[in-house]
């Protein structure tokens, strides 16, 4: 299908209806679910949509309420023409299970008390969160709107699969909810094929599943990257590898500590980087304490970090060895554009590891095993010419597959799915 009769068809189906994304995760926020959401929501404004949002506010990655925000309980505003209508909520210093079902609840509760005072054509859900999943439904129900619902994270098994306290006694629940949330929606769609046999599996017909890939929502770098380099401290001798994004549980971060503490052992010209926030970041610099190897960045801002990323390299995705199938890291899309190549300290049989593979752009090694991560890096660094050639692949990856174009195309063709299925009555 050509690019020209898709966008008229988004016109066709959405001008001057009224559209309703719920999204806990939403701009300002620029890592995570958030650029999603926001691009999402705008593309379906600037295609003729109402479109408004319900939405959290700016907490993500550093899990504490952003400035202009602190003790508000409501907020209405305008971004790029979207209405957003945000909820206060909880925001847990720490991760267990119980401070999550808090974090839940107050999502639900605000949701339920002060809904937005409009009546959705369509109602669209970005799950990971489980309470926006049951306020999205209950909002579809309510205007006899279809509800789309898309599958970022899968709760049930995060509670099971990332090392959360008191996860294993929360999976269940979490599992239960999530299934009934899924089996309600007219249409789900899932970031990644791993997701599909884990969601069929919970009764959603495999008709009503579909494939909807998150894409490149970041430039690639134009800046110079040896200025970067200087600029953060990073000497042209060394070689720097990165982590960039969340700080949390599931991506067992300890992994590129001990990495580092090996490299100052062997005196290897290693710089590990790990770059953002996230409830973990505290945990992990008193982990790090002594390990001269190993430093720490705050977030960078939108228009830096491609070229962050892009002075690094080597770039680093890491999971707990129990994560298989709950979770797709964002931050693949982006690391991709750097032309840098990605070293996958993940569990080989997962999603994250098959698209790391798929695109060429990096190699798939044991989770939480330092040794065999610094000698990954070291191998790269001792062939630059094999780094480049896998590097490379990353853009061509990302260009062909991964452009927002083609990924928000997906995403209205989703809802259109929807609405015709509402139409006839499934």
């Amino acid at each position: 299908m050509s690019r020209q009769p898709e966008g008229a068809a988004v016109e066709d189906s959405f001008a001057g209806r009224c559209v309703l994304v719920v999204s806990t995760n939403y701009a300002p926020e620029h890592t995570g679910i958030g650029p999603y959401s926001t691009q999402i929501a705008e593309h379906l404004a600037a295609s003729g949509a109402d479109t408004h949002v319900l939405a959290g506010m700016p907490h993500y990655p550093a899990w504490e309420v952003a400035q202009g925000y602190r003790g508000r309980w409501r907020v209405r505003e305008r971004r790029g023409g979207v209405t957003v209508h945000r909820r206060r909520h909880t925001v847990p210093p720490r991760q267990t299970a119980a401070h999550r079902a808090l974090f839940e609840a107050s999502i639900l509760a605000h949701g339920v008390l002060a809904p937005p005072r409009i009546r959705p054509e369509v109602v669209l859900t970005q799950m990971p969160t489980l309470a926006g999943g049951v306020l999205g439904g209950r909002l579809a129900r309510r205007a006899g709107a279809p509800h789309v619902v898309v599958v970022q994270d899968l709760m049930g098994a995060a509670a099971a699969q990332s090392g959360i306290r008191g996860g294993g006694r929360a999976a269940a629940a979490a599992g239960a909810v999530e299934a009934r949330i899924l089996r309600g929606a007219t249409v789900v769609g899932v970031v990644h094929e791993s997701f599909v046999q884990r969601v069929t599996a919970m009764g959603v017909p495999r008709s009503r599943v579909q494939v909807v890939p998150n894409w490149t929502h970041v430039q690639g770098p134009s800046g110079d990257r040896e200025a970067t380099r200087a600029r953060l401290g990073w000497r042209p001798e060394e070689t720097v590898l990165l982590h960039a994004g969340n700080m949390g549980l599931k991506q067992g971060l300890d992994v590129l500590v001990e990495a580092a503490r090996l490299a100052d052992q062997e005196a290897a010209p290693i710089r590990i980087v790990l770059m953002g926030d996230g409830n973990q970041r505290d945990r992990l610099q008193q982990l790090a304490t002594g390990v001269s190897a190993l430093t720490f960045l705050p977030p960078a801002d939108a228009d830096a970090f491609p070229e962050v990323l892009a002075a690094a390299d080597v770039l680093a995705v890491t999971q707990k060895a129990s994560v298989l199938d709950m979770s797709l890291p964002s931050k693949l899309t982006s690391y991709f554009m750097t032309g840098r190549p990605v070293i996958a300290s993940v569990a080989a049989q997962g999603g994250t590891a098959q698209e790391v593979l798929r695109s060429g752009a990096g190699s798939v090694i044991t989770p939480e095993d330092p040794k065999a991560l610094l000698a990954e890096v070291c191998a790269l660094a001792a062939d630059p010419e094999r780094a480049a050639r896998i590097g490379a692949c990353g853009p061509r990856y990302a260009e062909e597959h991964l452009s927002s174009r083609a990924g928000l195309d997906r995403i209205t063709a989703l809802l259109r799915l929807a609405t015709a299925a509402r139409g006839t009555g499934r």
